[in-house]
């Protein structure tokens, strides 16, 4: 089983992952940072449990953040 880590106290908000991943991710209206859907929090690191289908399009949202804030386990 894959997972996505996302560090999301150090999203600028350029809404790549979003634009990529729209079944993944929302852009927050509070504070315009992405949000990882479904995902749980331990301290300020969410994580989602993802299946194989996605890993591939996932990783390539993880390239894609300019801040290298998104990883796959």
């Amino acid at each position: 089983m894959h997972k996505i880590v996302h560090y999301r106290n150090k999203c600028i908000g350029c809404n790549i992952c979003y634009e990529l991943q729209p079944e993944t991710w929302r852009m927050s209206k509070k504070d315009g940072k992405a949000t990882l859907i479904n995902s749980t929090q331990k301290k300020s690191v969410f994580i989602l449990s993802i299946n194989h289908s996605i890993v591939n399009q996932s990783q390539e949202v993880a390239k894609a953040c300019p801040v290298k804030i998104i990883k796959i386990i």
